[in-house]
């Protein structure tokens, strides 16, 4: 009997993670279809992805309400008690990663309706949301394979996008300095830049906290040579 609660048990927690990696695709593809539409001013494009934000909330508090029931039920202690934590922590990093495409989308349909669109001010921009989707997509990877070493490459990975991000405004600015009638497009542009390097942060966030569930350690706030020496000690 207590095997058989010992399986259901693991088939649960196996289930509440393929929901977050669902969670996570779907947040993936807000920001791959924002992007896009923001490059090719599709406003109908731009306006599904604001819309698709309640199903990430509430795909988001059907998994905390799950988390909650198995808490509850089963009182699960160290490694499977630390599952569920990053599962908690994991979505809501995702719900905001969801809340910057929606940003983003916000913005850019602000851009496009009203004529302030230049395809020069989102090279950089483009540029950034590749780095960002690709930190994403690795630090839900080590999710669904429990690499703590992941944490690393996406800690490196976030200091250049937050350069990206500083070489961003100085752009912003030149543009406003030399020509005050871009000033308006520059903000939406810099308010989409910062979704964008935000994206980053909650991406690693969620490696962090494959970290903390693999090793049983809060890495939060540390450098990268302490992280070194946490994932490799």
């Amino acid at each position: 009997m207590a095997e058989h609660i010992s399986k259901q048990f693991d088939l649960e927690l196996e289930n509440t993670r393929t929901r977050v990696l669902q969670m996570g695709g779907m947040v993936e593809q807000q920001i791959l279809s924002a992007i896009d539409a923001l490059m090719t001013g599709d406003i109908e494009k731009l306006d599904r992805v604001i819309a698709e934000d309640a199903l990430v909330n509430a795909l988001e508090v059907s998994i905390d309400e799950n988390c909650q029931h198995i808490i509850a039920r089963r009182q699960p202690a160290a490694g499977d008690l630390r599952m569920v934590i990053s599962v908690v922590k994991t979505i809501t990093d995702l719900e905001r990663i969801g809340d910057e495409a929606q940003k983003i989308a916000r913005m850019g349909k602000a851009i496009h309706e009203n004529e302030r669109y230049q395809m020069p001010r989102f090279r950089e921009v483009r540029k950034m949301a590749e780095v960002a989707i690709a930190m994403l997509r690795r630090a839900l990877d080590a999710f669904a394979r429990l690499d703590a070493h992941a944490a690393l490459e996406l800690a490196e990975e976030d200091r250049r996008l937050d350069d990206d991000f500083a070489a961003e405004i100085r752009h912003l600015i030149t543009f406003m300095m030399e020509d005050p009638r871009t000033i308006s497009m520059s903000i939406d542009t810099l308010f989409i830049a910062k979704a964008i390097e935000r994206i980053g942060d909650h991406a690693k966030n969620i490696s962090e906290y494959v970290v903390y569930l693999v090793k049983g350690k809060d890495i939060r706030h540390t450098t990268i040579d302490d992280l070194n020496a946490t994932i490799n000690g």
